[in-house]
């Protein structure tokens, strides 16, 4: 059974940074691209970041280039996102996905496996 658990997440002051971590078993992420996707209060879950296998190729959502960066540590079965420059708007729950495939991908129908999400609360 593959179970993806972040976590993390938690209360931070607007400005300030957390770091998320999604630790996967029951299948090996070597071939994987991950991804990272959060739902804001009274919002559709959104695309945030992505990974490819090898970790070459990263993208983001628009609204946290620059202040987010995901990463991962394949023999630790592991995905990261750095955030920092947390703002109120970056409030929400944060999901991991995984990926069969080794791509990156930004759709969330391209992912085969979730996590249960981890809260972020940045306040103003």
């Amino acid at each position: 059974q593959v179970q993806l658990i972040e976590s993390g997440g938690g209360l931070v002051q607007a400005g300030g940074s957390l770091r998320l971590s999604c630790a996967v078993s029951g299948r090996t992420i070597v071939l994987s691209g991950m991804g990272w996707f959060r739902q804001g209060p009274g919002k559709e879950r959104e695309f945030v970041a992505t990974i490819s296998h090898n970790g070459r190729y990263t993208y983001y959502g628009d609204s946290v280039k620059g202040r987010f960066t995901i990463s991962r540590d394949n023999p630790k079965n592991t995905v990261y996102l750095q955030m920092n420059s947390l703002n109120p708007e970056d409030t929400g729950v944060y999901y991991c996905a995984a990926d069969r495939s080794p791509g990156a991908t930004m759709l969330e129908a391209g992912y085969d496996y979730w996590g249960q999400g981890t809260q972020v609360t940045v306040s103003s």
